[in-house]
C-alpha cells in the first residue's frame, strides 16, 4: 500500500469529521442522556458512584453504545490509543498482549471483573487477548496510582470491565451471528430480565477463527474462545441485596511453535445490607482463575512437551461506606490468597495477603478532598503503605481543576520469588510516586480533560548477577516516566466524537540504559472516533495513530509508528433486528508493535442482530 493511498484516506475521514466540528460552533440543546455520556457516573476511582468531573482523577469510560458500535474481537482493539494506555500485541486474534497503562509494565495494571482481580500470579499481569469484549457492557479506565484502593499492582491505573446486570421486566433475549476474514466465526447470545427484585443476565459467546501468520512468511496461527457469563441479584424489601456472579472463558490459542490452552473464569458471591440510613456494608466472597497449558513443538534446543501454569486467587473484601451529610467514608478490609501449581516446581507455592483500607471522599463546595491510606501485609514480600491526596476546585459551573499525590506497588512475582534455582526470596516490592495536575471542561454538549503527571519508580526488579555469579531478580532498577493527556468528547444531535492525544516519555534512571526511553513505549499517540446515526444507519470510523518505540533497552532496535483507520456501519432493518458490518485496518496498514511479530491485516466481519 502506497503512502497516497494513506494520506487519502486519512483526508476522506478527515472530511467526513467535517460537518462535526462546524456543528459544535452552534449551541446545541442538551438532554439527559447527552449529560450521562459527557460526564458519566464511574465507580472505580473512587469505590464510590462519582461523576468523572468528582473523581478528582483521570478517567475514560466506554460504554456499551461504544461496545456495540465499534463491536471489537479484542479488548485490545477497545483500548489501543486511548488517553494513556499503549498496547503491544504479538500478532492479531488472541495472541499474547501487553496494556501499558501511563508508561507502566503490563504487570503495573490491575484488572478487575465486576470488583474482582482477575491476574497471573506467575507473570504477573492480566492475559487481556482472552477476553471476549461481547461479555462485557461497559469498561472503566482509570489512570494513575490507585494502591491506596485496590492494593498490589496498581501503578499505571485500574481497568474495570463490568458485565450487564438484568433489570426489571419480561425477559430480553439477544442473538448476534456473523463472519468475515480468515475464516472468522463469530456467535453470541444472551437473556436479561427480573421480577420482583430479582434480576439475572445469562449470555455465551464463540469465536473461531483460521487466524494470521505472526512471522513473516510463517503459516497462520488460529484462535477458538468459548465464553460464558451468568449474574443473579436479589434486593429485599429492606434494600438489602445478595447477588453471585461468574465468568468463564476457555480455549486455544497457535502460536509461533506450539498450542496454548487456557482458561479465564471469575467467580463470586457478595451480600450487601443497610446498616443504617447512612450506613452500608458488603462482603464478597470471589475466586478468579488464570490456567495455561502450552503444548510446545520440538525444537533445536527444546523436545516437545506440555507444560502447566494455574493461578488460583481466592479473595474475602468487607467494605463499608458511611454518609455524612455531603461527606463519605469508604472502609474496609481484604483478606487474598495466590496458589500457583503445575508442572513447575516453585520453591513456593502459595502466599497470603492482609489488607485494611480507608478513604475519606470530602466535599467542602467549590473545593473537595479525596484521602487514602492502605496498610498490606504479605507473606512473601512484606508489608507496604501506600496512600493518596486530591484536591479539586470548581472554577466555575464548567471548569474543575485538580491536583493529587498518590503511591502504589508492584508485587514480586511467583516466577520473581520462587522460580526454580533462579528466584529471589528476598526482593522487595517495586514502589512508585506520582503527581498529577489536571483541568477538566464541561459545557452543553462536550468536555476536555488536560492532565500532566509524573511518576517515579524505585526499587524495580530487573535480572543481574548476583555475587556468585548467577543472575537473578533484583531490586536495582529505576525510571521516571512524565506524561501530558487530552481527550475530549462530544454529543450533537446525530453525532458522537471522541478524541484523545498522550505524550510520553518514559525514561531509565539507572544503569547502562540510564536516559533510554524504556523499551516497547511508545512516545505518542493519538485515537479520534466519529460516528453518526442516520434514521435506520449508523456510520462510523476510528483513526489510531502510534508513534515509534524500541524493541530494546538500549534504544538500537527501533519500531516505526503507524495508523490505521478502522470503519463501520449498521443498518436497523427491521424492528429488533440490525446488521452490523465493520472493516479494521482498513487500508492495509502493515504494523507491529514488537519486533518480528506481524498483526493483522484488512479484515472485514459481518454480523446480524436480534434484540434490543
Amino acid at each position: 500500500m502506497t503512502i497516497a493511498h494513506t494520506s487519502r484516506g486519512l483526508a476522506a475521514f478527515a472530511l467526513a469529521a467535517l460537518p462535526l466540528a462546524i456543528a459544535a460552533a452552534e449551541p446545541q440543546p442538551e438532554t439527559a442522556a447527552e449529560a450521562t455520556r459527557l460526564n458519566p457516573m464511574v465507580v472505580t476511582a473512587a469505590l464510590a458512584p462519582r461523576t468523572a468531573n468528582e473523581t478528582l482523577a483521570s478517567v475514560t469510560l466506554l460504554d456499551e453504545a461504544t461496545l456495540r458500535r465499534q463491536d471489537p474481537t479484542s479488548l485490545t482493539d477497545l483500548f489501543r490509543g486511548q488517553p494513556g494506555v499503549d498496547v503491544v500485541t504479538n500478532g492479531s486474534f488472541g495472541k499474547s498482549s501487553s496494556v501499558y497503562l501511563r508508561g507502566t509494565g503490563n504487570e503495573s495494571a490491575a484488572l478487575m471483573i465486576d470488583g474482582i482481580r482477575l491476574r497471573s500470579a506467575t507473570a504477573g499481569g492480566a492475559a487481556w487477548h482472552y477476553l471476549d469484549p461481547r461479555m462485557f457492557e461497559r469498561a472503566e479506565i482509570v489512570r494513575g496510582p490507585r494502591g491506596s484502593l485496590y492494593g498490589a499492582d496498581a501503578v499505571g491505573g485500574v481497568v474495570q470491565l463490568f458485565t450487564p446486570e438484568g433489570e426489571e421486566g419480561d425477559p430480553q433475549p439477544r442473538v448476534s451471528v456473523g463472519g468475515g476474514s480468515f475464516n472468522t466465526q463469530r456467535y453470541s447470545a444472551s437473556l436479561s430480565g427480573g421480577s420482583g427484585g430479582t434480576r439475572y443476565y445469562v449470555a455465551g459467546s464463540r469465536l473461531d477463527t483460521d487466524g494470521t501468520p505472526v512471522r513473516e512468511g510463517g503459516d497462520d496461527k488460529g484462535y477458538d474462545n468459548t465464553s460464558g457469563v451468568m449474574r443473579l441479584a436479589h434486593t429485599f424489601e429492606n434494600d438489602a441485596e445478595l447477588g453471585v456472579l461468574a465468568l468463564r472463558a476457555r480455549g486455544s490459542n497457535e502460536y509461533d511453535g506450539g498450542e496454548m490452552d487456557f482458561v479465564q473464569q471469575v467467580a463470586g458471591v457478595y451480600g450487601e445490607i443497610p446498616v443504617s440510613e447512612t450506613w452500608r456494608s458488603r462482603l464478597t466472597l470471589s475466586e478468579s482463575r488464570d490456567e495455561l497449558d502450552n503444548h510446545q513443538e520440538a525444537s533445536q534446543w527444546e523436545p516437545a512437551g506440555t507444560s502447566v501454569l494455574d493461578t488460583r486467587t481466592r479473595t474475602a473484601r468487607w467494605q463499608n461506606t458511611l454518609a455524612f451529610g455531603l461527606h463519605e467514608l469508604v472502609a474496609g478490609a481484604e483478606y487474598s490468597e495466590d496458589r500457583v501449581s503445575g508442572t513447575t516446581d516453585f520453591d513456593e507455592s502459595s502466599r497470603d495477603n492482609m489488607a485494611v483500607f480507608a478513604q475519606g471522599l470530602l466535599d467542602f463546595a467549590p473545593f473537595a478532598l479525596q484521602a487514602a491510606l492502605r496498610y498490606d501485609d504479605n507473606e512473601a514480600y512484606g508489608e507496604e503503605v501506600t496512600g493518596s491526596l486530591a484536591l479539586g476546585y470548581d472554577l466555575d459551573d464548567s471548569h474543575t481543576l485538580r491536583a493529587s499525590v498518590g503511591t502504589a506497588f508492584r508485587a514480586p512475582t511467583f516466577n520473581d520469588l520462587f522460580w526454580p534455582n533462579s528466584g529471589n526470596p528476598d526482593l522487595n516490592a517495586e514502589t512508585s510516586e506520582t503527581v498529577e495536575v489536571g483541568l477538566r471542561g464541561s459545557y452543553q454538549s462536550w468536555y476536555w480533560d488536560l492532565a500532566a503527571y509524573q511518576t517515579d519508580l524505585d526499587d524495580m526488579i530487573a535480572w543481574a548477577p548476583t555475587d556468585s555469579g548467577l543472575w537473578a531478580p533484583q531490586n536495582i532498577a529505576e525510571a521516571r516516566i512524565r506524561g501530558i493527556e487530552l481527550s475530549a468528547g462530544a454529543q450533537i444531535d446525530d453525532w458522537t466524537l471522541a478524541a484523545a492525544l498522550t505524550w510520553l516519555d518514559p525514561e531509565n534512571r539507572s544503569g547502562a540504559n540510564a536516559g533510554n526511553r524504556i523499551q516497547r513505549r511508545a512516545g505518542q499517540s493519538a485515537r479520534f472516533d466519529v460516528d453518526r446515526e442516520l434514521g435506520d444507519w449508523s456510520l462510523g470510523g476510528s483513526w489510531i495513530l502510534q508513534g515509534d518505540r524500541y524493541d530494546d533497552a538500549a534504544n538500537e532496535d527501533r519500531i516505526s509508528g503507524f495508523g490505521l483507520v478502522n470503519l463501520r456501519a449498521g443498518w436497523a432493518f427491521a424492528p429488533m433486528w440490525s446488521a452490523r458490518l465493520t472493516v479494521e485496518n482498513a487500508f492495509d496498514k502493515e504494523y507491529e508493535t514488537a519486533r518480528d511479530y506481524i498483526n493483522a491485516g484488512r479484515a472485514a466481519f459481518v454480523s446480524v442482530h436480534f434484540g434490543q
